[in-house]
């Protein structure tokens, strides 16, 4: 039995079935048996050639061409943005990006439970599984290994073609056909062509016998894949100019699908009950370039533009009263980017205000489905729900969950801390102290002053800490961006630090002290959450 297992560590896979327009919002679930062997094939191109030998790996897509998996799927809402392409020749193109938003506890499983490979072709798919970045689109970045037992599948072959019963649903995906049954359609295929060829020749010159030439032979054989290893790598492209209606080599294959397993409901519907005035609104992001939380900071900055044009300078985005005077308590929106995952990118952007969002905000933040983003790459917003912190408070992130907002008696530094003043010295150059022994405006001092004008306890232990792990690696606070590229602050310094707070009690979040703690600056998670100190 193979077992492929797929994550997908944006949460989102995005596919569009063959024979079907991008703008038709259709997504293929579960991701075709076509499309899972040429992503190895691309796999192997790029990143095992050298050590894996070609005839080994044919002989292996061979193999998995011959069955048609099982699969074991999770639960998936379907979601989609809408945006225009950059201007081409006068044209703004707008476009649907359809998506589905998969469960991220549960993996995609592909299972070819009659299969049965020999330990060395085993362990290259194993490399091959495990090296895959993507399966789908280039958006649908995957975690991908060889497993040797899976779930027990829910979406079958159906060989029988037995009625679909009201718990069902047929769907039809693209798979390769068996290597015997592709040399009897090369052979009729070749036939064909043949017949085509001298038919056109008889055409152009009636009366005379045609016979083909070897210019003739080599485009036929050209327009032919040789076999199903040569047919997987034909491009889209390349089958219109041809001629092709379907990849030759392919066939068509009906799954019985649960009814329910792809939901349609609005995620934002789906997640959690809309309150009157929720404090909170949590989105998720995707990109084809995303930043990385270094850039918390950037983004954040470039999404509170967008709030205020789009709210016409809402006090709850601009921390001013309609006089225009300065709110004062931090009663207004924290903007908070978190990078959760494998890869250190931000990943959602959590927004919170104490003094809670109006109907004109909410109607503002239910239309946010886009930012501005770095080398010409959008980053594309998805508003996963709105209510209360405590909607979406824990430290399970892989359960959806935000851990900015948890509960916790810990916590440690997850963007950099920014003092707001500077450390105090003496006339005689000795620094000044307060009655508990700490220099007046360290650092330390600092942060413990804020989290008192918070309403924090006072923390029995604070520990500086040098850096957080981001895509499984220390990342040190030097590396993050610590000022905003407009708008102005109270500072003191540009160097950031990092803290372990430990208190007396629990405490709830969002923790977010320092210069641009409304930017994504100077927030903290509990420890743990993310391998932290």
């Amino acid at each position: 039995m193979i077992v492929m297992q797929f994550r997908m560590t944006t949460g989102r896979y995005h596919a569009t079935p063959w024979h079907h327009h991008v703008n038709e919002g259709v997504v293929e679930w579960p991701p075709s048996p076509w499309r899972i062997l040429r992503a190895l094939i691309a796999t192997w191109h790029r990143k095992a050639r050298a050590e894996v030998d070609e005839a080994v790996f044919r002989g292996l897509i061979d193999k998995l061409a011959s069955e048609l998996p099982a699969y074991s799927l999770p639960r998936a809402v379907a979601s989609h943005t809408r945006h225009y392409m950059p201007p081409y020749k006068g044209n703004t193109t707008k476009v649907f990006d359809a998506f589905l938003h998969v469960e991220a506890d549960r993996p995609i499983e592909a299972q070819w439970r009659e299969l049965i490979l020999d330990e060395h072709p085993r362990r290259v798919l194993g490399l091959l599984v495990s090296r895959l970045s993507y399966v789908g689109r280039a958006e649908s970045w995957t975690e991908a290994r060889l497993v040797d037992h899976g779930a027990e599948p829910n979406v079958l072959p159906d060989v029988t073609g037995a009625p679909i019963g009201g718990d069902h649903e047929l769907v039809r995906v693209l798979a390769p056909v068996p290597t015997p049954e592709f040399e009897r359609w090369h052979a009729s295929a070749a036939d064909e062509l043949v017949t085509r060829r001298l038919a056109d020749k008889r055409r152009k010159k009636p009366g005379k016998e045609p016979k083909l030439t070897k210019k003739d032979r080599d485009s036929i054989d050209a327009a032919l894949p040789s076999d199903v290893f040569a047919a997987l790598h034909v491009e889209t492209t390349d089958l219109r100019k041809q001629g092709w209606s379907r990849a030759p080599g392919s066939r068509w294959c009906d799954y019985r699908r649960p009814h329910g397993l792809v939901s349609v409901v609005p995620t934002h519907q789906r997640a959690r009950p809309v309150r009157r005035n929720p404090s909170v609104a949590r989105f998720a992001v995707a990109s084809q370039a995303p930043p990385r939380l270094t850039e918390a900071v950037i983004v954040a900055n470039d999404i509170r533009k967008i709030l205020l044009k789009r709210t016409d300078g809402h006090p709850v985005f601009s921390a001013r009263d309609a006089a225009g005077d300065v709110l004062t308590g931090h009663r207004h929106a924290f903007i908070l980017p978190e990078s959760n995952g494998q890869h250190g990118y931000i990943t959602h952007v959590t927004i919170t205000a104490a003094m809670a969002f109006d109907e004109d905000c909410q109607r503002v933040l239910h239309q946010l489905d886009w930012a501005w983003g770095r080398r010409g790459h959008d980053l594309q917003l998805v508003l996963v729900g709105m209510g209360e912190p405590g909607d979406f408070a824990g430290n399970a992130w892989l359960d959806g969950a935000c851990p900015l907002l948890s509960t916790a008696r810990t916590w440690v530094s997850r963007t950099p801390f920014v003092p707001t003043r500077h450390a105090k010295r003496r006339r005689n150059g000795t620094p000044r102290r307060d009655d508990r022994d700490l220099w007046i405006g360290s650092p330390e001092h600092d942060l413990r002053r804020l989290l008192a004008e918070g309403g924090f306890p006072e923390p029995g232990s604070v520990t500086q800490v040098n850096d957080t792990s981001l895509g499984g690696r220390r990342t040190r606070w030097m590396q993050f961006r610590t000022i905003r590229p407009n708008g102005a602050g109270r500072r003191g310094g540009n160097q950031g630090y990092g803290f372990r707070v430990e208190f007396p009690e629990p405490v709830t979040g969002p923790m977010a002290l320092g210069y641009g703690a409304h930017f994504g600056l100077g927030t903290f998670v509990p420890v743990g959450t993310y391998d932290s100190a």
